[in-house]
């Protein structure tokens, strides 16, 4: 029962910790940045292609 709600439930701060730390670990401090800015990019031209996949079916209509 025990075991069923640690995998079920909600994360908690002392989880997110630890994920930090992990994540720290095997990457380093110099490499998150360059991590978030690559995850950054990838984030923003998948906003604009969808973003230009939603353009002509808006001028079709008119």
């Amino acid at each position: 029962m025990i075991v069923s709600s640690i995998f079920l439930g909600m994360i908690g701060p002392w989880q997110i910790a630890l994920i930090v730390i992990i994540v720290l670990l095997l990457f380093g401090g110099k490499k998150i940045p360059e991590l978030m800015r690559g995850l950054g990019s990838g984030i923003k031209e998948f906003k604009d292609a969808s973003k230009e996949e939603e353009d002509p079916k808006i001028d079709e209509k008119k």
